[in-house]
């Protein structure tokens, strides 16, 4: 999955924030009207079998009309550049992924030249992911010239494999900006490069990055805020939509409330088309960081989530919404041997939970589905 990784990146600010919690009351509008945009799911199985994949991509095929392939893991660097075979697993998952894609769904494809970490360039990825990067690979920058080749390449055969109706070049970017704002203007000139280059093949296509939706409110989080307006205003006029990646329960609302401005205030930063690129929100009460900070989740409270959440992607005409995580992964948490605190702020946000059984979420879910 795309976050198991260390947990500096959000922990440290869930306890920066804990006692700034707002108390706000969401507010949530009703609608009857026939739904206009895509919903959908990543193929994220909740165990290492392969009855929990046939699972998931079964789930996909009715209860969504969306597919979100989701490549977070790391860019076969050396191949792109050379424009030479990728690894027989990056193509077998390739296959697999698109051989299992409904043929009636949208597809939704993401990549990423920024590290998981989003502190750095994305890892090697060759027979798995997120391996070490290879020299020169480990001293080159984001605008390196064997980086903005290798990197379009990429997109370009990414691309041509699946035929996306949707494609991200960068997830989750502003949060470059958080950590490492030194790195951000060579990142921003190998943004505009691809991007560009990308748009003169395949001028009908959305490219687009998506945005950490609570970094651009201050109050939620310990991000600058300058800086995060500055991502924005740099890397939109390069981006056809408005990408946004939103876990309000990773902030420090943790599940205390949803204000009712919440949606609206991140979606004022553009006028673009908007799309929900990921989000999820947790139904069962998890500790992390030595119990020092506790989600209290319950399966009403992501109800609640979901129905804010899709009332205001119909107010505001959204693209498409993805869920991130369609079941609960405790036992795929259990086969990996529970690692980390990062990797269980997720384990629990499925619209189902680990046994199968349908959350109330689920039901809300189906029911602007079938709109």
């Amino acid at each position: 999955m795309k976050r198991f990784v260390i947990t500096s990146l959000i922990l440290p600010s869930l306890i920066f924030l804990f006692n700034s919690c707002s108390k706000d009351e969401p507010v949530a509008s009703n609608s009857s009207s026939e739904r206009k945009f895509y919903m959908g799911f990543t193929p994220f199985p909740y165990d290492v079998t392969s009855q929990a994949v046939n699972y998931v991509y079964d789930k996909l095929e009715t209860e969504a009309d969306i597919i979100a392939h989701h490549f977070d893991d790391g860019i076969p660097w050396q191949e792109a550049l050379d424009s030479t075979e990728f690894n027989p697993n990056i193509i077998a998952d390739w296959q697999y992924r698109l051989s299992r894609t409904p043929g009636s769904h949208k597809k939704y494809v993401a990549v990423t030249p920024i590290n998981i970490n989003r502190n750095g360039l994305a890892p090697y990825k060759a027979e798995s992911g997120n391996l070490p990067l290879p020299a020169p690979w480990d001293t080159i920058s984001f605008n390196h010239t064997d980086v903005k080749l290798a990197f379009l390449n990429y997109c370009k055969r990414t691309t041509d494999f699946f035929h996306p109706d949707y494609l991200v070049i960068g997830i989750e970017v502003n949060l470059l900006m958080k950590l490492r704002p030194d790195l951000w203007d060579a990142y921003l000139d190998l943004h505009k490069y691809v991007y560009q280059h990308l748009k003169a093949v395949y001028p009908d296509l959305p490219v687009f990055v998506s945005f950490s939706g609570m970094d651009l409110l201050p109050e939620y989080s310990d991000a600058d805020p300058g800086k995060q307006q500055q991502a924005l205003s740099d890397i939109l006029p390069y981006s056809d939509m408005f990408g946004i990646s939103i876990y309000p329960y990773i902030s420090s609302l943790l599940t205390d409330s949803i204000p009712g401005n919440l949606f609206d205030r991140i979606f004022s930063n553009s006028t673009k088309p908007i799309a929900i690129c990921e989000t999820g929100y947790e139904a069962d009460t998890i500790s992390v960081n030595g119990g020092t900070v506790i989600i209290n989740g319950t399966p009403e409270l992501q109800n609640n989530y979901i129905s804010i959440l899709l009332n205001k992607a119909d107010e505001y005409d959204l693209v498409f919404v993805i869920n991130f995580v369609l079941r609960d992964y405790d036992a795929l948490w259990e086969s990996i041997g529970s690692p980390d605190d990062f990797r269980i702020l997720w384990k629990d946000a499925g619209l189902y939970d680990e046994n199968g059984n349908s959350r109330i979420a689920q039901k809300t879910w189906m029911q602007w589905l079938n709109k």
